[in-house]
C-alpha cells in the first residue's frame, strides 16, 4: 500500500530532497513551503502523515500541529527540527506529535519513525473500518425483505434484541440464521461485547467440553496451559451456539446447567465461574421431533426456545429477491470491479421462478457466478447459471392415508443417502456435501438409520 505523506518546511532545497528520498522508497510525496499552504492542501488530498518542521516563518510547527489535531484528530504528526531541546520534544509530545527528529535528518531514524507512525495509522483505519462495518452490517435495515413473512422475523427481532431472553432461531440452511443473532447482538446492550460463534457440528466431540468451559493446566493430556473457552470469550456479549441440533446428549446437560445456574466449570477445575453470556441458539432440524425420538434433551429444548423466531426459506418470500439481487450485485460488483450492473427483465424473472433449495446463499453465489459471467451492464438470463433452467419433474405421488409418516420420512431418508454414497463411492465427506449436511449429522444418520457404509476400491 502506497502511503501519502505531507512535508512542510520553508527550506526549499530541503523539500525537494526529502521529497525525492520519500518518492525512492515507495511514498507519495506532497510538500508545502508554509504552515497556511498545508492546512490548505490537507482539504484537497488524501494526507497519511505529516512531517513538519518546527521552526517556520508565520505559522510554526507548533501551531500547524494544533491546528491538525483539530482539523484531523487521528493524522500522525512526526515534527522535526535544528534547534533540538527536551523541552521542546516535550511538548510537541504533549501537543499530540507521533515523534519528533532532530536535524539534520538521519535517513535511517526518520525511515523507522515514518513505518512506526504509518503502521499505527493502518492499524487504527482497519479498526474503524471494521467497527463501521460490523454497525452498518447489522443494523435493521441491513435485513434486507419487504414480504410478509420476513417483516414478521424483523418485528421478532426488534422485540428481543433489548432482552437477556434465549433465543432459539429456526430455518433451513442458507436462511441467513447468523446473520439474525449478529443483528440481536449488535442492536442489544451488549453490542460492545464479544460476540463468539460455536459452530457445534464442527468441533471433534472429544474436544466439546474443553471447547465450551476451558481447561486448566495437566486436566488431560495435552493441557499444557489454561485455556478460556468460548463462554469465557463471551463473557458479557453473547454466545451463538450454531448447529445446535447436532450436539451431543452428554455435551447437552452440561449447556443445560448453564442455563439453569448461569455457572460453568473448566476441564479440572474445583469451582465454578459465573456466566454473564446471552445464548442465540440455531438449527435447521426439527428439535421437536429429536426430541420425540430421544436425541435432544426436551428441557434444554425448552430452555433454548424461549422466544423462538423461524427463518422463512427464500421460495416462500418470492418479493424479496428483487432487492436482494440488487444488494448482492452492489456489494459483489464493488469487490468484482462490475459496479452499477442490473439485471434484465428476463432474467429476474428466471430467478424468481426457482426454487432455491440453498436459499439466501445459492442466491449470493448465482449472483456472484452472473457477474463473473456478463459482459456488459446488464445481466441477461443466459448469464446466469444453467441449472437455474432445469425443469424438475412435477410431483404426482399423492399418498393414500392414513400413513406412517415416521416410517415414510426414515425411508425417503435412507434412499437419498444411499444415493449420495453410491455417487460418490462410499466417502462420507463427498456425501455430506452432496446432500446439504455436515458430515457429523450424516454420521449419526447413518447410524440412527442402520445404513452400512461400504467405499469402493477406488475410493480406498
Amino acid at each position: 500500500m502506497s502511503h501519502t505523506i505531507l512535508i512542510v518546511d520553508d527550506e526549499v532545497r530541503l523539500l525537494d530532497v526529502l521529497g525525492g528520498t520519500l518518492e525512492a522508497q515507495g511514498y507519495r510525496a506532497l510538500t508545502a513551503e508554509s504552515g497556511s499552504a498545508a492546512i490548505d492542501l490537507l482539504e484537497r488530498e488524501s494526507v497519511d502523515l505529516v512531517l513538519t518542521d518546527l521552526r517556520m516563518p508565520g505559522m510554526s510547527g507548533q501551531t500547524l500541529l494544533t491546528e491538525i489535531r483539530r482539523r484531523h484528530p487521528t493524522m500522525p504528526v512526526i515534527i522535526m527540527t535544528a534547534y533540538s531541546t527536551v523541552r521542546d520534544a516535550v511538548q510537541a509530545i504533549k501537543d499530540g506529535a507521533h515523534d519528533y527528529i532532530d536535524k539534520p535528518i538521519e535517513i535511517d531514524h526518520l525511515n523507522r519513525a515514518l513505518a512506526n507512525a504509518l503502521k499505527l495509522q493502518d492499524a487504527l483505519r482497519d479498526n474503524e473500518r471494521l467497527r463501521q462495518e460490523l454497525a452498518g452490517r447489522y443494523k435493521f435495515d441491513m435485513l434486507l425483505g419487504v414480504s410478509a413473512s420476513f417483516q414478521k422475523v424483523i418485528r421478532a427481532i426488534s422485540e428481543v434484541c433489548e432482552q437477556k431472553t434465549t433465543v432459539l432461531i429456526t430455518g433451513e440452511s442458507g436462511t441467513g440464521k447468523e446473520v439474525v443473532a449478529r443483528a440481536i447482538h449488535f442492536n442489544s446492550p451488549r453490542q460492545r461485547k464479544p460476540f463468539v460463534a460455536v459452530n457445534c457440528a464442527a468441533i471433534p466431540e472429544n474436544l466439546l467440553e474443553s471447547e465450551f468451559f476451558g481447561h486448566v493446566k495437566g486436566s488431560f493430556t495435552g493441557a499444557v496451559a489454561n485455556r478460556a473457552g468460548r463462554f469465557a470469550q463471551a463473557e458479557g456479549g453473547t454466545l451463538f451456539l450454531d448447529e445446535v441440533g447436532d450436539m451431543p446428549l452428554a455435551l447437552q446437560a452440561k449447556i443445560l446447567r448453564v442455563l439453569q445456574e448461569r455457572a460453568y466449570e473448566p476441564v479440572g477445575a474445583t469451582a465454578s465461574r459465573a456466566a454473564d453470556v446471552r445464548i442465540v441458539a440455531a438449527t435447521n432440524r426439527d428439535l421437536k421431533a429429536m426430541v420425540a425420538s430421544g436425541d435432544f434433551r426436551e428441557d434444554l429444548y425448552y430452555r433454548l426456545a424461549v422466544f423462538p423466531i423461524a427463518l422463512p426459506p427464500l421460495r416462500e418470500r418470492v418479493e424479496d429477491i428483487p432487492p436482494l439481487l440488487k444488494r448482492f450485485s452492489d456489494e459483489l460488483g464493488y469487490s468484482l470491479g462490475r459496479r452499477n450492473v442490473a439485471f434484465s427483465p428476463d432474467a429476474v424473472r428466471a430467478l424468481t421462478s426457482y426454487r432455491w433449495p440453498g436459499n439466501i446463499r445459492e442466491l449470493q453465489n448465482c449472483v456472484e457466478r452472473s457477474l463473473i459471467s456478463a459482459r456488459g451492464g446488464v445481466i441477461e438470463a443466459s448469464d446466469l447459471p444453467p441449472y437455474l433452467f432445469e425443469r424438475q419433474a412435477p410431483r404426482t405421488d399423492q399418498p393414500s392415508f392414513p400413513i406412517d409418516l415416521d416410517a415414510a420420512l426414515a425411508d425417503y431418508e435412507r434412499r437419498q443417502i444411499l444415493a449420495a454414497l453410491k455417487q460418490v463411492d462410499g466417502v462420507q465427506v463427498k456425501a455430506a456435501e452432496l446432500l446439504g449436511i455436515n458430515e457429523r449429522s450424516l454420521w449419526h444418520r447413518v447410524k440412527k438409520l442402520d445404513i452400512t457404509v461400504v467405499k469402493t476400491a477406488s475410493a480406498r
